[in-house]
């Protein structure tokens, strides 16, 4: 045996763990990996990460994923094959910092952003390079034909790419690539995740050359997911399908609770048309009555069961209110355009017995209801 010092020793001993034969994948907290390893640095490439994605296409039924650190880095992944001067059509309905992001696109690259209301019929510019749109949507939860659109831009733009945010559908209630989407992409952080705990992004496609420009811009962005945030997700991918259906029961019981309730004017819910979205849960919106719209905080304040941060799609259930939250990066008169004002208000429903969340809400409801009866007297 060589005569090594003893910190020499110390700083090479390794375990040869390719016997060890483990029930499920370690976590490969490595930065690098020797000169003939086909990950060989973890800003390319890294087991945990791998094996996600698999796992993912296996659920999406598509021939490539890319996992990357956040959903909005997911978004800003696809959005980089922009090119000056190209043409945007962005549904009307999307979250804030999807709409904000696109207009510092139109700002600083030079693209071009047109806005149009993608739930209903419209005609498409004929110079459209990309379709980007949330469905079910992010205010409202208004559905997207996704084939119909396909059918639009085949007639009226061909070769525009359909890239369909399909966080709050999750490829088991919707599977986007199916109905003529190029890109499906997430947010893990919300239910892959399900436990507020980890975050992450996805990009699903079918198509080979997609998939290499969306690796190529996550290496040189260094976007990739960390394996330990891989782990996790992994991990709570398990639960998925259980998790899912647990949602659906609750929300479908929380839905016809508040459609009775006489504080609130209206309740939104996607269409589950059975083809295209073929089940849903873990969200709704709600529209306070009008006399009761400015009392979201008080409400919030009432609930016991409801927390109030940005966590959402979980294992517990939370309020929040657009305005002030999920689109408060948009101007007054872009809130207005969208419909949003301070009465609306998203539930998101936890994996809570219904009865609870019922009980809590009913008090909650009757309390803003009768401090607003005492005060209008008042005056």
């Amino acid at each position: 045996m060589t005569d090594w010092h003893s910190e020499t020793r110390a700083l090479h001993a390794r375990v040869d763990g390719s016997g060890a034969l483990p029930a499920t994948t370690p976590v490969y907290l490595t930065s690098g990996f020797a000169a003939g390893s086909p990950y060989f640095y973890t800003r390319h490439d890294n087991p945990n990460c791998e094996e996600l994605e698999r796992a993912l296409c296996a659920l999406e039924q598509s021939a490539h994923a890319t996992c990357v650190t956040t959903g909005m880095a997911a978004i800003a992944t696809v959005l980089s094959l922009l090119r000056p001067g190209d043409h945007v059509v962005v549904s009307h309905l999307t979250y804030g910092c999807s709409y904000r992001y696109l207009c510092r696109l139109e700002q600083q690259v030079g693209v071009r952003v047109t806005t149009l209301d993608l739930t209903a019929k419209c005609q498409l510019p004929s110079d459209t390079a990309l379709v980007f749109l949330e469905t079910p949507t992010n205010p409202f939860l208004a559905t997207v034909d996704i084939r119909a659109l396909r059918d639009e831009v085949e007639d009226r733009c061909p070769g525009a790419r359909i890239v369909v945010d399909n966080t709050w559908a999750t490829p088991l209630f919707q599977r986007p690539l199916a109905h003529g989407a190029d890109v499906s992409l997430y947010s893990a952080t919300k239910y892959f995740s399900g436990h507020s705990d980890v975050m992450g992004g996805v990009i699903c496609t079918n198509d080979a050359e997609l998939d290499r420009a969306f690796r190529e811009q996550r290496f040189y962005a260094g976007a990739i997911l960390d394996p330990h945030s891989a782990w996790l997700l992994r991990r709570s991918l398990h639960t998925l399908p259980l998790r899912m259906c647990r949602h659906a029961e609750v929300t479908s019981r929380m839905r016809s609770f508040l459609q009775a309730q006489p504080q609130i004017a209206r309740v939104f819910s996607p269409e589950v048309d059975g083809e295209q979205l073929v089940d849903y849960g873990g969200i709704l919106f709600v529209e306070l009555r009008e006399d009761l719209c400015d009392r979201y905080e008080e409400l919030a304040a009432a609930l016991e069961l409801f927390g109030t941060g940005t966590a959402m799609a979980c294992v517990t259930s939370m309020i929040a209110q657009p305005y002030t939250g999920s689109h408060a990066s948009l101007t007054d008169e872009e809130k207005q355009a969208m419909g949003i004002d301070r009465g609306l208000v998203r539930l998101c429903f936890g994996l809570e017995p219904p009865d609870d969340l019922v009980q809590d809400l009913s008090r909650a409801l009757a309390r803003i209801d009768r401090r607003n009866r005492v005060e209008v007297g008042d005056a």
